[in-house]
């Protein structure tokens, strides 16, 4: 049969209680001789039962295991702060952080003008000197980025000028080949003209009759 789970938690009725502390303390009693006999490991067992009564069990001698053990948490407590020294520590810590969070936090809510009813004159005047500085700083810290947004323009506008520049000098120099093939086609135009204006009309004989027929058109 299997058993189930038992809860743990106090046992109200205190005669199961007894007995199961009974059966318990026994198990427990024989789990501390086994493990020193089967490990040859030094243990040393305390109980106490809910009525005072004593239960131990040493592998060795009691009073030496207690030494040694002792002895070993002296030596751990030489090297580091009891654990009740940091929690204590941490505490504080804590506490103090949380009072600079708080502060700050105040201390903004003030510079966006809030929560001021409990300032005095004194801490008015430190708060209005400190937003003077900010604005002060604020004005600096635009202005220098205006300057950095000018000079960004500037070079960017020489840029464009030089590639403006370019652009017109490489048009400049196309209409320029342009206007030397146009004055090219003219004047072979008008060498076509004058070789039209030869005459053309046609003769059969020798070209001395040719000649005299130019000077005489009235022998014809």
């Amino acid at each position: 049969m299997v058993r189930g789970k038992t809860e743990m938690r106090l046992i109200e009725n205190a005669t199961s209680r007894q007995v199961t502390f009974s059966k318990r303390r026994n198990g427990l009693l024989k789990k501390a001789f086994e493990l020193s006999v089967l490990c040859d490991a030094e243990v040393a067992l305390i109980i106490f039962s809910p009525t005072g009564k004593l239960y131990e069990f040493a592998s060795s001698s009691m009073q030496s295991t207690i030494e040694r053990y002792e002895k070993h948490m002296t030596e751990i407590r030489a090297h580091d702060p009891p654990e009740e020294h940091n929690m204590q520590k941490l505490k504080q810590e804590t506490a103090s952080l949380m009072k600079k969070i708080e502060h700050l936090e105040a201390s903004k809510r003030r510079l966006l003008g809030e929560g001021l009813g409990g300032c005095s004159i004194e801490e008015l005047q430190q708060l209005e000197e400190k937003l003077e500085r900010s604005v002060v700083t604020i004005r600096a810290r635009k202005m220098q980025v205006y300057k950095q947004q000018i000079q960004h323009l500037k070079e960017k506008g020489q840029a464009l000028s030089a590639e403006n520049a370019m652009l017109c000098k490489k048009f400049g120099e196309t209409e320029r080949g342009g206007s030397s093939e146009a004055e090219r086609q003219v004047a072979a135009s008008a060498e076509i003209s004058e070789v039209s204006d030869v005459e053309t009309e046609l003769f059969i004989g020798l070209p001395e009759t040719r000649n005299k027929r130019v000077r005489h058109p009235e022998i014809i």
